[in-house]
């Protein structure tokens, strides 16, 4: 009996062995492949990063499709049911609301429009990468495509992956352009916190930029007629009869109504999203070339959202014009960001105002108010088929001039419009139409008008200058990237692209009434306006969300840019560093200074505490460096206490769903705030016939710290360290939640990491919900212009999406550790590394 169980288990194992195994990616040998014009080689290194070679621009992205479709399928597929809002398919009913949100706005019905504006370049390379996803796809479905459909499976999913197109590629564009998206969550939130706060008040939790501390990342120039011209003293004309641009209209309604809800994360996009890009000339480097590095900080997920890979024309012409290297999307044809043979370049989120929210009068007669006119709503009607259901539901989608109705199908904007008392707006001169029932919400997004930026990714990759980049960027409309530049010949530069719309009136920090045509966009900043210079004078470039250009600009970009403490920090570093090389700039890129602990750990260190208990916070803070390694005391000890100062601060006085998340905004409110010690903000209005101040409040912070610390980690101070709570959980978007049974299966993590929100190692975390790491740099990355194979790079996870593939998760350690791995570039210096050599041939 003993041996028959022991066979059992035996064949059990096996067979989830086998089960798990069949759908790795064959790395070696010969795959013979429908479609293809010539042979195609993919060698890869000991990590499993793919570079391809193909004789001809077609066959180079179909190959791309195929490979990226043998490591990431599963995730391609998932995203392109999150970009069609058809996760009920999948998923069920419990997907339904995240489809109707998503199928409201219209990704896609955008995407499939865009697909028309492409250049016809544009689109063979598009409907060549769908060939190569399909060839995979060629008789495969189930475990032999990937562990989560046999998963899925078994829980009753019946399902077979339908072909891939080239609409599925540019949905996921929209995706990445809504995450990136800038101001709405806190226009929002502004407009909760106008119920109970002033003006005055709600300006001091939302401050103006601190230019004279945080400098700006063009430094130099100005409009002259239209053109952003780097070596302008300021903004002008030469021509005297010439109008010249406005400065934006502020407008700050106040009397919006409340909206109780944020906008749902659709892709788990996390408290932090931002990015550090610099490069510096050759005059700051010891091999008299320059240096581009790039760290994007994005929402960590298993796998994780880049994927590496080269793509080369074995001969580089105008026919096949691809020598390129870098990080790629699975399920987006091209190199997004990297390099090739003769440029790099790297991304920042321009942190732009590109969405408005516009509060709608709508009658029951399906028409809405405009500029005294009833005018017809636009209908659609949008079908979800529910996966385990008989019936499908159906929804109807409403449409004004502005744009979709979200308040229809989201929480976020339901109550948006509930009637508060009727009062004259101070900018537009005009009485808000009676509502009783609510103003429903339109959103006007710049991406929903169909654009054609996927022509730019290639346009970058085959880039051999500063003119032939430029020229690339005038097609990259949304997101709006800040885009930072090198060459081999010795240039640095930058360049904003973008829709970037030019309202009649105000500047998109408040909901708006969509019935008086005074708040229409206009257009859109016109492109050789955006800021832009090529070898500025200092030296270098460097951007970290924080604002492009000073107030002197005649145009609005966006209010919610990043408050500049990480691009103060790099600009610190780059100019104290001595001569730079790649080691000196990895070191950058890992810096964990905390420049609010510096700040504040005097005002915490000069508050007299009563106990020795209490003490050994304060006897940690006093030996604390104000850097932030996993291992460091100091840090654990400094982030208690700042949770805990902003929750006595703020949490009596704002809504719950508007309390601090802790970030770089945070920072400047307090760095502002400790210096009035008698500020109503201390106040703790809970407490009626006392008024606090702030030294009480930091001795309840550092207490209540004490405590916590107490209770959650140790009593004794010699175990603190910052990476026992702030950790990072590698999460699948699937099947990793914290309910689902297979997390196991799927899931890596928790690991310790260092750095923290506002640091130039950018582990953000959200001081409303805890200490785990909510965004963080997904990739990075350091490109030498004076020898491309002496670059470096890293990945959050790995090249494979297969779970116990042995590349799901290899650059994990090293990320955790802040090692990177080579990066080679030339054939031949790929070659002395390949550890898997793929031909792909025609049949």
């Amino acid at each position: 009996m003993a041996v028959v169980v022991v066979l059992m288990v035996l064949v059990g194992l096996v067979t989830v062995r086998w089960t798990i195994h069949r759908s790795f990616a064959q790395m070696n040998g010969t795959i013979t492949l429908s479609g293809l014009d010539g042979p195609v080689t993919v060698i890869r290194d000991g990590w499993g990063i793919p570079q391809i070679y193909a004789s001809t621009a077609d066959d180079l992205f179909f190959a791309q499709g195929f490979v990226q479709a043998q490591d990431r399928f599963f995730e391609m597929d998932f995203r392109r049911h999150v970009t069609s809002g058809t996760l009920t398919e999948m998923f069920g009913r419990d997907a339904l609301k995240t489809d109707e949100f998503v199928r409201t706005m219209g990704w896609r019905r955008v995407a499939t429009k865009e697909l028309g504006l492409m250049k016809p370049q544009t689109r063979t390379y598009l409907e060549a990468y769908a060939h190569g996803v399909n060839a995979y796809l060629a008789g495969r479905s189930g475990s032999t495509l990937s562990l989560e459909y046999t998963v899925l499976g078994l829980g009753g999913l019946d399902y077979t992956p339908k072909p891939w197109t080239p609409v599925d590629s540019l949905s996921w564009l929209k995706a990445m352009a809504w995450s990136l998206q800038s101001n709405t969550s806190d226009e929002i939130e502004r407009a909760i916190d106008s119920q109970t706060l002033t003006t005055r008040q709600i300006g001091q939790l939302f401050p103006a930029y601190p230019y004279a501390q945080h400098p700006v990342i063009v430094r130099q120039g100005g409009v002259v007629d239209g053109v952003y011209e780097q070596n302008a003293t300021g903004n002008g004309t030469r021509l005297p009869n010439r109008v010249r641009y406005p400065e934006p209209v502020i407008a700050q309604l106040k009397s919006i109504q409340q909206i109780q809800r944020r906008i749902p994360g659709l892709l788990g996009t996390g408290s932090g999203l931002g990015s550090n890009a610099w490069a510096v000339s050759g005059r700051m480097t010891t091999t008299g070339k320059p240096i581009l590095a790039n760290d994007p900080h994005l929402a960590p997920s298993m796998p994780g959202i880049w994927y590496q890979m080269g793509l080369h024309c074995t001969t580089v012409d105008a026919a096949c014009p691809f020598d390129v290297a870098g990080f790629t999307f699975s399920g987006v044809p091209g190199v997004v960001i990297g390099h090739n043979r003769r440029i790099a370049w790297g991304f920042t989120n321009l942190e732009t105002d590109t969405a408005d929210l516009y509060l709608e009068k709508v009658s029951s007669n399906d028409t809405y108010l405009y500029a005294g006119r009833q005018l017809p709503l636009t209908t659609r009607t949008e079908t979800f088929d529910i996966m385990g259901a008989a019936d499908p539901v159906r929804i109807t989608v409403r449409t004004t001039r502005d744009g979709p109705i979200m308040s229809d199908v989201s929480p976020t904007f339901a109550h948006a419009g509930r009637e508060a008392p009727v009062r004259k707006d101070a900018t537009a001169g005009i009485r808000s139409p009676a509502r009783g029932n609510g103003y429903a919400v339109a959103v006007r997004w710049a991406a929903l008008t169909p654009g054609n930026t996927a022509d730019a990714v290639f346009e970058f990759d085959r880039a051999a200058d500063w003119s032939e980049f430029r020229n690339a960027a005038r097609d990259f409309q949304t997101p709006s990237q800040n885009l930072v530049y090198a060459d081999v010949d010795g240039h640095i530069g930058y360049q904003a692209p973008g829709m970037i719309p030019i309202r009649r009136t105000g500047d998109g920090r408040w909901p708006v009434p969509g019935w008086d045509p005074a708040y229409d966009w206009t257009g859109y900043i016109p492109f050789d306006a955006l800021p832009d210079v090529l070898d500025p004078r200092e030296g270098f470039v460097s951007t970290a969300n924080q604002p492009v250009v000073g107030t002197s600009y005649p145009y609005f970009i966006g209010s919610s840019a990043d408050y500049g403490y990480r691009s103060t920090r790099i600009r610190t570093l780059l100019q104290s560093s001595g001569a730079l090389d790649v080691a000196k700039t990895t070191r950058i890129q890992l810096d964990t200074f905390n420049a609010i602990g510096q700040v504040l750990t005097p005002y915490l260190l000069s508050i007299k505490l009563s106990s020795h208990y209490d003490r050994a916070i304060q006897h940690v803070l006093r030996s604390w460096d104000f850097d932030q390694p996993a291992s460091s005391a100091g840090a654990l000890a400094f982030n208690v206490v700042w949770r805990q100062l902003l929750a006595k601060t703020f949490h009596d006085q704002l809504p719950r769903v508007t309390w601090p998340d802790g970030g770089d905004r945070w920072f400047e409110v307090m760095e502002r705030l400790i210096r009035e010690p008698n500020s109503r903000w201390w106040d703790d209005v809970t407490t009626p016939g006392v008024r606090e101040t702030r030294d009480q409040i930091l001795e309840v912070a550092l207490t209540n710290a004490r405590d916590e610390l107490t209770r959650t980690v140790s009593l004794d101070p010699s175990r603190w360290h910052w990476g026992s709570v702030h950790t990072l959980l590698l999460r699948n978007p699937t099947l990793g939640a914290d309910s689902s049974p297979v997390r196991f299966l799927f899931n890596r993590g928790p690991f310790g990491v260092p750095g923290g929100p506002s640091i130039v190692d950018a582990t953000s975390w959200n001081a409303r919900h805890g200490y785990q790491a909510t965004a963080v740099p997904s990739m990075r990355m350091v490109v030498s212009l004076a020898d491309l194979d002496n670059s470096v790079w890293v990945n959050l996870t790995g090249a494979s999406g297969h779970a116990y593939d042995r590349h799901y998760d290899d650059q994990t350690a090293l990320w955790l550790d802040g090692r990177y791995l080579p990066w080679v570039f030339t054939r031949s210096a790929v070659e002395r590394n390949a550890a898997a050599i793929l031909t792909l041939r025609p049949r």
